[in-house]
C-alpha cells in the first residue's frame, strides 16, 4: 500500500462515493443567514411596477414591501437593503432629497423597524438616485467635465447618513467611492450619539458594466445618459488598489466591507479576505441576476442550482454575506422541508 499520497493507494473518490461523505468533508455552506435581499422602494401605496431587465422584480411601495418583510423573516434571510425609486420632481443638482428627515427612504426605515424590529436594515448612502445628473456625488455646473466633487459631496453624505440613523437604520451603506466618506459618516454618527449604527462600505466598488438593469430600476440610468462613473468607481484591471481601499476603509471606521459586482470579482473577495479577515460582503449584481434569470427562462440553465452554485462559491471565496435578488427564492430553496 502506497502511504505517500499516490495513486492507488490515495484516491480522493471515494470520499465522493455517496452523500453522506460528502455532507461530512463539506468546506462551505450556504444558509439563509448569509443572505440580503436588496429592495426597490416606491413612494405612494399599493404600488407595484415591474422591473423588464430584471424579471421577477418589482418596484414596490411601503404597503408591499411590509409583505415582503414578513416573507423574510418567514424564510430566515436576516436583512434587506433598501433602494429609492426617486421620481423626476424630487431629483436635483445638488440631491437635497437624500437629506430630506421626511423623504422615502426615512419613512420606511422607520415603519420597517417598528413592525419588524428584529429585522436588519441597510440604507443606500448615494446620490445618484437624488441627482438630475445622475452622478454618485455633487459636479461644478460651471465644469464642461462634470468631474465628481470629493470633499463637497462627502458633506452631503453625512448628512443623508444621519437621517437615515434617525430614522432607525441599522446600517448605513455608502456606495459612493468618494474618498474619505467613511471617516466623515462616522464622525457625523457618532457626534449625535449614533455609536451603535454600522457602517458598510462599498470599499471595492467597480466601474462595472453589470450595473445596468440597477440604474433602470432606480430611474437613474436616463439622468446619467452617456456619463460615466470612471473617476470615482474603481478600473476592472486592478486588485492591488482594492486592498489599498479597504485598508483606508477599515482604518477611517468601517465595520464591514464590500465587494461589488460579485462573481467576476471572486479573487478580489478572496484577497480582501485572507489579508484582513473583518467581516466581508459581496454584491451579486442586477446583471448577474438577469443573466442567470434568462438563461433560465429561456432552459438553457437549471435556475436552482446554478444559482444556489452561485452563492456557494461567494461562500468558498471568503464572503460572510450575499446582497442578491434571488435571497428570498435562495431562502426558500434552503428551508428544510417538514
Amino acid at each position: 500500500m502506497d502511504s505517500k499520497g499516490n495513486f492507488p493507494g490515495t484516491r480522493l473518490r471515494r470520499m465522493r462515493r455517496d452523500d453522506f461523505s460528502r455532507r461530512l468533508m463539506r468546506e462551505s455552506r450556504l444558509t439563509a443567514d448569509d443572505l440580503i435581499y436588496p429592495v426597490f422602494v416606491l413612494d405612494g401605496a399599493r404600488r407595484l411596477e415591474p422591473i423588464a431587465s430584471m424579471p421577477g422584480i418589482e418596484r414596490q411601495s411601503l404597503d408591499h414591501l411590509l409583505k415582503t418583510a414578513e416573507q423574510m423573516l418567514a424564510l430566515g434571510v436576516p436583512a434587506l437593503a433598501v433602494f429609492p425609486v426617486i421620481d423626476a420632481a424630487g431629483k436635483t443638482p445638488a440631491a437635497e432629497e437624500a437629506y430630506n428627515p421626511d423623504g422615502l427612504v426615512p419613512r420606511v426605515v422607520t415603519v420597517l423597524k417598528k413592525e419588524f424590529p428584529e429585522l436588519g436594515v441597510i440604507t443606500d448612502i448615494a446620490l445618484d438616485p437624488y441627482t438630475s445628473h445622475g452622478q454618485d456625488g455633487l459636479i461644478d455646473a460651471d465644469d464642461p467635465s462634470g468631474y465628481v466633487l470629493n470633499d463637497e459631496t462627502l458633506e452631503v453624505l453625512a448628512r443623508q447618513a444621519l437621517v437615515h440613523a434617525q430614522a432607525g437604520a441599522d446600517i448605513v451603506a455608502p456606495s459612493d467611492m468618494m474618498d474619505g466618506r467613511v471617516a466623515r459618516i462616522r464622525r457625523e454618527l457618532d457626534a449625535a450619539k449614533l455609536v451603535h449604527t454600522r457602517i458598510l462600505a462599498y470599499s471595492a466598488k467597480y466601474a462595472s458594466s453589470f450595473y445596468g438593469p440597477f440604474r433602470d430600476a432606480v430611474g437613474s440610468a436616463g439622468n446619467l445618459g452617456k456619463g460615466s462613473k470612471h473617476t470615482y468607481q474603481m478600473d476592472p484591471a486592478n486588485t492591488n488598489e482594492a486592498l489599498r481601499e479597504v485598508a483606508l476603509d477599515l482604518a477611517e471606521g468601517a465595520d464591514m466591507v464590500m465587494v461589488k459586482p460579485g462573481m467576476p470579482y471572486l479573487d478580489i473577495v478572496r484577497r480582501v479576505k485572507e489579508e484582513y479577515r473583518v467581516p466581508t460582503y459581496v454584491y451579486q449584481v442586477s446583471g448577474e441576476y438577469a443573466m442567470l434569470k434568462a438563461a433560465a427562462q429561456n432552459g438553457w440553465l437549471d435556475e436552482r442550482a446554478c444559482v444556489l452554485e452561485s452563492l456557494l462559491a461567494f461562500k468558498r471565496a471568503g464572503a460572510d454575506g450575499i446582497l442578491s435578488y434571488f435571497a428570498l427564492s435562495a431562502a426558500a430553496w434552503l428551508k428544510p422541508s417538514c
